[in-house]
């Protein structure tokens, strides 16, 4: 089990009450929220730009620790654990996938060095890679560039899921991983998540609350302004939220 026992958070240099920096820019600010997620639950983070919703999931590999409260893991302080530790449960995708200048089977194999050619194969596999590195010119052994420049943007994302389909985690942690990527490859994300976090505690950042989405996760949590401000599942709170109704039009549209 996961919990957020009433956190708070502000940046260096904002008010903690307000969220504003000084000069007047928006800080991501958390407001006393309290959250707990069983071990294999599937959540969806939604709401508004700069709602909180990024900074709640930096806490969690601890980019950055609570101003206040506290995020607990089997029901110890993630404060009181080894960083290392925590960090071997955990894969993020993001949404700009961090490639290196290495070949792509280099860039899979980097959620875990020991994996095996087959464990490599096997992870390409579940996440749609193989479509393409089988047409490459060098197969696996294509250096994919800088940033992975030599790769589409849809490309780029399946080598990011593969390496932590590889990783194996408990934890996945997932920040719009099919935001401003083809068609093609955001069906073939949602595919392989929908087989790959059953049974394990995902947290899902998305703008994009489709069928597809709505097929694998088991919540939905609200933000707005740095607070949870609602939780169930899509039915319920689009009756009785109106910011999830707003965010939740397109759903409706994309399902009709």
């Amino acid at each position: 089990t996961i919990e957020f026992r009433d956190v708070h958070f502000h940046y260096h240099g904002s008010d903690s009450r307000s969220g504003e920096h000084r000069g007047g820019e928006r800080t991501g600010v958390l407001h006393d929220v309290s959250l707990s997620v069983a071990a294999g639950e599937a959540i969806a983070l939604v709401g508004p730009n700069g709602s909180g919703k990024s900074t709640l999931l930096g806490l969690l590999p601890r980019f950055y620790d609570p101003t206040e409260g506290a995020v607990l893991f089997d029901g110890i302080d993630l404060r009181d654990g080894r960083l290392r530790d925590l960090r071997g449960q955990i894969a993020l995708v993001s949404q700009d996938a961090v490639l290196f200048d290495d070949t792509l089977e280099a860039n899979i194999r980097y959620g875990r060095p020991d994996a095996t050619d087959e464990d490599i194969r096997a992870a390409a596999q579940a996440a749609h890679v193989t479509e393409f590195a089988v047409r490459l010119p060098n197969g696996w052994q294509t250096p994919v560039g800088e940033k992975g420049r030599e790769l589409s943007g849809g490309q780029r994302q399946r080598v990011a899921l593969a390496r932590a389909i590889l990783r194996n985690p408990r934890v996945l942690l997932l920040d719009e991983p099919t935001a401003a990527i083809d068609a093609q490859s955001e069906r073939w994300i949602h595919e392989s998540l929908a087989r790959f976090v059953r049974g394990r505690t995902t947290f899902l950042i998305t703008h994009q609350l489709g069928p597809a989405v709505l097929e694998y996760i088991d919540r939905i949590v609200v933000f707005d302004r740095g607070h949870i401000i609602a939780v169930g599942r899509h039915e319920e709170l689009r009756d009785t939220c109106p910011i999830y109704r707003q965010l939740g039009g397109a759903v409706e549209r994309r399902a009709a």
